[in-house]
């Protein structure tokens, strides 16, 4: 199965839970002091908001996959369309450790692909050594974009 992922940079991260809540009719599978994650059924989302942006918005949007399987031939499609491809491999990202790459599109928004492995007890790890970037961070849209 594959899910639809999207990330928001928030503002006020309970008034946010509160909110989304509200509105999925469910409470989130995960919560953290700077992070909250809802994994929605119908539809199959999964939908993350976190305080660790610099402005409220949209982070980057993706596609979460249940097997190892599924995310080698979302990479598979993104090279055979040439498109560009960062290759995180295996790394670390919203208390979770997971295989990922981001393909980002014309208007500079990220798309993340990945399978998720584990979860762990922070939000990231340290520089990831097959990118030389900090765990969790779309490729940058722009030279002046920020990270995590």
């Amino acid at each position: 199965m594959k899910r639809f992922h999207v990330h928001l940079h928030v503002d006020d991260l309970n008034r946010n839970i509160d909110f989304y809540s509200r509105l999925f009719a469910v409470q989130p599978a995960r919560v953290e002091a700077d992070y909250a994650k809802w994994m929605l059924e119908d539809p199959p989302v999964n939908f993350a908001i976190s305080t660790r942006g610099s402005q409220p918005g949209i982070d980057h949007l993706g596609i979460q996959t249940d097997d190892a399987g599924d995310l080698a031939t979302l990479k598979a499609h993104a090279q055979g369309a040439a498109l560009t491809l960062l290759d995180e491999g295996t790394t670390t990202c919203c208390y979770a450790r997971s295989e990922k790459h981001w393909i980002t599109d014309p208007q500079g928004v990220a798309w993340e692909h990945f399978h998720t492995l584990e979860s762990i007890p922070v939000f990231n790890e340290a520089v990831q050594p097959a990118t030389g970037m900090a765990a969790c961070c779309p490729p940058p849209a722009k030279p002046a974009s920020s990270c995590c």
